[in-house]
Order: C-alpha cells, then structure tokens, then sequence
C-alpha cells in the first residue's frame, strides 16, 4: 500500500520500489479493496523479496518492522514506520493501516520531493 501510494501521490518526482523481507504469495486482498476505495488498483500487483541490490539503489529504505532482515548500508536513510501488519485483518482494520500509510507518505514526499520537483530520488 505504501508504493501505491508513493506512486500515486509523487508520480514521477519519486522512483518506488516494493519488496518485503517475507512476502506473502499474493497481495492482500483486504488491502486490495481498501486501496480500491481510494481509487487505487493494486490487484495486479504480486509480492517480491527485498534484495539487498534494491537496497543498495535506493536513497531512502522505508521499511515496517523488517528488523534484522533487511540489509543496511552506510549512507542510506531507513525510515522503520510503526503499523499495525494488515495480513488477516478485515477491510475496516485495512481502511485505517492504508489511511495511516497515506499521511506518512505524504510526509516522506514533503522531505524528498515536494511539489515542483521532478525525479527527485528513490525509495524502496
């Protein structure tokens, strides 16, 4: 959810990347409707593994509760957002993961890639 909404919000200003540290076989399909009743179709995306070369070519590493699993490198910014994990929750519970998502997003762009720039950096 934070990737479409990163993309959706910064459109070109922001590269995005997706990967998780334990993805599951198929998006969430709570989160899928959530995100539909945004105006966001997230139902083709598919989950992939976080690499450490995906880490390495971003600028900024978002990442909620990946823990010792994920790679760190020096100069990277990580950012670790507290969320509740939406797997298993019903579509009410996702409503409130996915609005709370929409305004730490739209932080992370405030910092970035605020409005009036372009191709400002990545994040993965």
């Amino acid at each position: 959810m934070a990737a479409a909404w990163l993309t959706h919000l910064a459109g070109d200003r922001v590269e995005v990347r997706s990967a998780g540290s334990a993805p599951g076989d198929a998006v969430n399909p709570a989160a899928v409707e959530a995100m539909a009743e945004v105006g966001i179709d997230i139902s083709a995306e598919t989950p992939k593994i976080l690499t450490v070369d995906a880490v390495k070519e971003s600028d900024v590493c978002v990442t909620m509760g990946c823990g010792d699993t994920c790679p760190v490198f020096p100069g990277k910014r990580y950012l670790d957002w507290k969320l509740d994990d939406p797997a298993g929750q019903d579509v009410a519970a996702v409503r409130t993961v996915r609005d709370g998502i929409r305004v730490l997003v739209e932080g992370l762009i405030e910092e970035i890639a605020p409005a009036g720039t372009a191709g400002a950096g990545s994040s993965g």
